[in-house]
């Protein structure tokens, strides 16, 4: 695969990466996933639950592979405007409140817009608080302080401001001159990213594909269902391509691809994972083979669904997960690799 199929997917991830979607809110950025599927010549539906399903062809409708990545983030909801103006937000999917201290978001009110502020410790001055250093981080000791001249309830009401309006964190995104990518949500709009390409090169280099081929981009992951339905007729196999875990006690480095052989549901497909490592090997791929302890997929959902599929997930490695993350494009082109590889 020609390496500007790997710029083309650091272009699509910067792209859905500028675009807020936190769980629950992903409507705009599936309108572009859908757009841009549609500019290379797809035929593409949205689920009724909002994913995004496209169908990229080939011979063997009966036994149909799916690969699967998804665009919903980590962010928070807003549960209580504050005596005080400020907001108390609800977290959503993993969001630990360490990892975003001191991060600009937005708050998308149902019906006056948008709204800039930042998640903070309460009372955030150092030189005020003398608890601040032994204060808990969580969501009942930090809130959102808006951006607006607020001073109590009544003022922030006023705005338009509610219960349940969607709070987006900044992403952050930045692609170093070593090749490392560094921004919140790569888990998984990098995956995104890697899946819109790998269209792009099938159907630039007009590939027929032995297999039925579809990607769904799903909604919803992040708080565990997102391939829980919507999975066509036909498909007897599907591979999440997530991120791959980087931590201590594990193989993998941001450089790599990871072929999960177990998360903290269950094992993977014997012969799916058997087929990826031995792709990898015979192409000269750099991978990693891992446990995952803490970590659920998009195939573990639709395996518990019911579906009678075989599974597995591979990822590009990315460090510091659900926080501020770090790949490389290294681990991008080590994923598209083994996608092609195993996808002949």
């Amino acid at each position: 695969m020609d390496e500007k199929y790997v710029y083309y997917a650091l272009e699509m991830t910067k792209k859905v990466l500028a675009i807020d979607s936190p769980t629950g809110y992903t409507k705009e950025v599936a309108d572009f996933v859908i757009s841009e599927y549609e500019k290379l010549g797809y035929k593409v539906t949205k689920t009724v639950k909002g994913g995004v399903l496209a169908d990229l062809g080939g011979e063997d409708e009966k036994d149909a592979l799916m690969l699967a990545a998804h665009i919903d983030t980590l962010g928070a909801i807003v549960c209580q405007v504050k005596e005080n103006g400020n907001l108390k937000v609800s977290p959503l999917g993993g969001l630990n409140a360490n990892n975003v201290e001191g991060e600009n978001c937005k708050i998308i009110s149902r019906f006056s817009g948008k709204f800039d502020g930042t998640f903070q410790l309460n009372n955030a001055s150092t030189h005020v608080n003398g608890e601040y250093n032994d204060t808990k981080r969580d969501f009942e000791n930090c809130e959102v302080v808006l951006d607006e001249n607020v001073s109590s309830r009544e003022d922030t009401e006023k705005l338009g401001i509610m219960a349940g309006d969607f709070v987006c964190f900044d992403p952050r995104t930045t692609i170093t001159k070593s090749g490392y990518i560094k921004s919140r949500f790569l888990d998984d709009k990098l995956s995104v990213g890697m899946l819109l390409a790998y269209a792009k090169y099938l159907k630039d280099e007009e590939i027929s594909l032995k297999k039925k081929m579809y990607h769904y981009i799903t909604v919803y992951e992040e708080v565990g269902h997102g391939g829980s339905a919507s999975i066509p007729e036909g498909v007897t196999e599907m591979i999440s391509v997530d991120m791959g875990c980087v931590g201590e006690g594990l193989n993998c480095t941001e450089r790599q691809v990871s072929i999960c052989a177990k998360d903290s549901r269950s094992p993977y497909n014997y012969e799916v994972v058997t087929g990826l490592v031995k792709a990898a090997k015979e192409n000269d791929i750099d991978f990693s083979v891992d446990i995952y302890p803490f970590y659920g997929s998009d195939v573990d959902v639709a395996l518990a669904a019911g579906n009678d599929i075989r599974h597995g997930l591979i990822g590009a490695g990315v460090y510091a997960s659900h926080g501020y993350e770090r790949s490389h494009i290294d681990g991008v082109k080590n994923t598209m690799k083994l996608l092609e590889a195993y996808c002949k």
